[in-house]
């Protein structure tokens, strides 16, 4: 086949049209503008078509961008009334005419395309002031492209808070979308009018929410769930809608998984002043079976939720533990955790159950310590110190896991360090030591001080080996490792005062190479404490005198003022010089108050006699009772079930009642697995008599009660009888007495009613009831004489028990504030 090439004629460059394209003999289209703008192919045989948007939203968008030298990417310049033409910038503006298109999805006009679209978006999460466009990218959502749908409700939902009224006309196309036939389309549309955080939403939101609930596509009943939280968030303080509710509580049977979970999520927070969503037989037997549905954050959740449930009969505990006995293997750490804290809950009084669960998850547990992941690795390492304080030991066969790696970050080695120092045994001393001794020499100051710290707390078990080691460290004649290892022997000595002589000898040479405060403070106490067996103690606390001037701690001021007077005891005639000028220099030339104090209150107990000062002075040196490893009670697994898989192991017991100190904090009660109550004491608190919600979050503390106290009225009128009143004190109250909702409040928090008088007698009594974990009862009275006074609250306890007391005078205060408040 032979290829005929035919030349097409060229035209005159003058008789030439303005758009047609200069075509050379080889075929490429040389004005590559007038190609595009005619629709013709391009060198790849594809359809380019022209980038069209309104030209009054592109002289807009310059103006928000800073100024006209700034357009939209593959975009040309915009000419008065048309369209701007994709190539390079110097290409002419097409005639209005021409720039008319056929109507797009429904009739609608031209709309920007989602590059157009994408560019205030870009600019918005830059910090840039694109809100000028809020118009235009509202008529842009009208498009049918999803992603462009996407990027306008992200933009109109960061800006509808300021600019309330033009959000408006977003709600008809969101509200018209929610109608569309595509799920993707009635999802995302409902997702944006839920998030459309304006006064006056709950309109516009509530119809296209209901039908969300109740959508054939899971995707948009997903949505839909979480949609009545953000909606009932916005509302603040309204009333809950008992309809949606119970619409929310059908959906727990949806078919979908996520919607199920979404459900229970939705309900923990609309239902959050009434103690959150009430698991009940029916529900946490179905959750249960849903399980293997669910993915991994979908099981954590429902194993949270059902810790709220507790099995009627022993039968049933062990059916559900059963069936829960796989996910203690699972391959998400956070499924295990979740399980074994609900097993450690739910087999309370089954301690060898509660063991045997914790050797199951050994393996898993060592896993996370291992992981790459170092937010996992640090928060598992937490977890296993919180098994270890009730087994101690239980990792002792694998202390190799802990050994630290070099490439780990510093609080992760921190802790791995503590974990080696509970896992010490007899057969693997020896090589915790050698690991630990390694880490005194890390390039990281507070790493090598702390493996020293930790070789020091092995020494109250293993003192010989330990004192060795950290005798060895001073010869390396390093500053922060010396001083570590003075504060280790400072501490071994008050704790096992047989290494006495052995850190006596090792303690020359030390003043040379601390400068540090701490290091200072504890050599000082050795000096003063043990000098009569250290020959250069008095030399060594001399030279410490004549630098005092220079002395920039008040604390090591203060440090020496004692030892040299607790010195001077057993060594007077080398002490007594430098003892006087150690006291004029703090008496007359200190300016440090606390100094100055200090060497005035020496000086006077000096007068007062040798005798005296021994009497004040010559108190126990050390204190074998205190911290020893083999001497540790461990705790009951109780004690910290119930903060298992929280935040109380990451920060630290102390630290975590800091910060929960001022946030309410949800009620632990501790229960019999074996006990049917009939009714929970997590019931719902609205009242069916007034319907008013009640807000009740007690802050416990360290109070336990049991929800079901067997004590009938005789029983309580004799033992009211034969107890004095250990509590008494007024409530403000204002209006008349309903029973019915002070018994839903006081129900809630398992206070039992005993007796109550009728709604609008006066004097208007009760009597109640409350028992906790270790027995001890609270019966209370309340007494109410006229409808303007104060309520009378008096409180028995069957044990003197301040703490306990106080403990439970703040739950009732705060059931009984709640009620009072919505009365007033």
């Amino acid at each position: 086949m032979v290829r005929v090439h035919v030349r097409q004629e060229e035209q005159p460059r003058a008789a030439r049209p303005p758009h047609a394209p200069e075509v050379h003999g080889d075929g490429r289209a040389g004005d590559h503008r007038a190609v595009h703008g005619a629709g013709l192919r391009g060198a790849r045989g594809r359809r380019q078509r022209p980038r069209r948007f309104p030209a009054e939203f592109g002289a807009r968008y310059r103006a928000c961008a800073g100024g006209e030298g700034r357009r939209l990417r593959g975009a040309g310049r915009c000419g008065a009334g048309g369209h701007a033409v994709p190539g390079r910038r110097g290409g002419a503006a097409r005639p209005a005419a021409r720039a008319e298109q056929p109507a797009r999805a429904g009739g609608a006009a031209a709309v920007p395309r989602r590059g157009a679209a994408r560019h205030p978006v870009r600019l918005m999460t830059q910090g840039a002031d694109v809100s000028g466009l809020f118009a235009e990218m509202v008529k842009a959502g009208a498009a049918a492209d999803v992603v462009q749908k996407k990027l306008v409700q992200l933009y109109v939902c960061a800006h509808a808070p300021r600019m309330p009224r033009l959000a408006l006309l977003a709600v008809n196309t969101l509200r018209r979308d929610c109608a569309d036939p595509s799920p993707a389309v009635r999802g995302l549309a409902l997702r944006g009018l839920c998030d459309l955080r304006m006064p006056g939403m709950q309109e516009y939101v509530q119809q296209p929410l209901l039908s969300g609930l109740r959508d054939r596509a899971s995707y948009v009943r997903r949505i839909a769930v979480l949609g009545c939280a953000k909606v009932h968030r916005l509302q603040g303080d309204a009333e809950v809608d008992g309809a949606l509710v119970n619409e929310l509580y059908s959906l727990l049977r949806d078919q979908d998984p996520i919607v199920v979970v979404n459900c229970l999520r939705a309900l923990e927070e609309i239902l959050k002043k009434e103690g959150g969503v009430v698991i009940n037989k029916p529900i946490a037997h179905h959750l249960l079976n849903r399980m293997a549905d669910l993915d991994q954050w979908g099981q954590s959740e429902v194993l949270a939720f059902l810790l709220r449930y507790r099995p009627r009969s022993e039968e049933e505990l062990f059916n559900i533990l059963s069936l829960l006995d796989g996910y203690l293997k699972s391959s998400s750490p956070s499924v295990v955790v979740a399980a074994t804290k609900l097993f450690l809950v739910l087999a309370r009084e089954y301690p060898h159950v509660q063991a045997d669960v914790l050797v199951r998850v050994k393996g898993p547990l060592l896993a996370a310590c291992t992981s790459e992941s170092r937010e996992l690795c640090f928060t598992a390492l937490c977890h296993v110190r919180q098994i270890l304080s009730s087994l101690p030991g239980h990792f002792s066969s694998h202390y190799k896991k802990f050994f630290c790696s070099y490439s780990e970050p510093h609080y992760i080695k921190c802790q791995k360090m503590e974990v080696l120092c509970e896992l010490v045994n007899d057969e693997n001393v020896q090589q915790v030591l050698e690991e630990l001794k390694g880490y005194c020499t890390d390039i990281s100051v507070e790493l090598a001080q702390g493996a020293i710290s930790a070789i020091g707390s092995i020494a109250r078990t293993y003192t010989e080996q330990c004192v060795g080691i950290l005798t060895e460290l001073l010869g390396l004649q390093q500053e922060h490792i010396t001083s570590a290892v003075v504060q280790a022997f400072r501490d071994l000595v008050w704790l096992c005062p047989q290494c006495t002589d052995a850190v006596c000898q090792a303690l020359p040479g030390c003043e040379d190479i601390i400068q540090d405060s701490e290091g200072k403070q504890a050599l000082i106490w050795l000096l003063g404490a043990h000098g009569e067996k250290v020959p250069n103690a008095p030399y060594v606390l001399e030279d410490f005198v004549e630098n005092v001037k220079t002395e920039v701690f008040p604390a090591v001021k203060m440090e020496l003022l004692t030892a040299l007077v607790r010195l001077f005891l057993s060594r007077p005639a080398e002490c007594q010089d430098m003892l006087g000028r150690l006291l004029y220099h703090c008496i007359e030339e200190e300016k440090d108050m606390s100094v100055r104090d200090r060497g005035l209150f020496y000086y006077r107990l000096l007068q007062s006699g040798v005798d005296e000062v021994k009497r004040v002075l010559c108190s126990p040196k050390s204190d074998p009772s205190l911290g020893l490893l083999e001497d540790q009670t461990e705790q009951p697994v109780n004690t910290w079930a119930s903060e298992f898989n929280t935040l109380a192991p990451i920060y630290g017991k102390a630290r975590w009642a800091l910060v929960t100190a001022h946030q309410p904090g949800e009620p632990c009660y501790a229960f019999s697995p074996c006990t049917d109550s009939g009714n929970r004491g997590t019931g719902s608190l609205i009242s069916e008599g007034s319907k008013e919600v009640l807000k009740v979050h007690p802050d416990t503390g360290s109070l336990t009660l049991i929800p079901d106290v067997a004590l009938t009225a005789e029983q309580f009128e004799k033992t009211w009888l034969s107890l004095d009143i250990s509590c008494q004190q007024s409530l403000p109250w204002a209006g008349t007495v309903h029973p019915d909702t002070i018994q839903t409040a006081l129900h809630v928090v398992h206070i039992q009613t005993i007796a109550m008088s009728k709604a609008g007698v006066q004097p208007w009594k009760a009597y109640f009831t409350a028992q906790d974990d270790s027995g001890c009862l609270f019966l209370t009275e309340l007494l109410l004489e006229a409808e303007d006074s104060g309520m009378q609250v008096a409180v028995k306890q069957s044990e003197a028990k301040p703490e306990a007391l106080q403990a439970f005078m703040s739950v009732f205060r705060t059931a009984v504030g709640a009620v009072a408040g919505l009365r007033s």
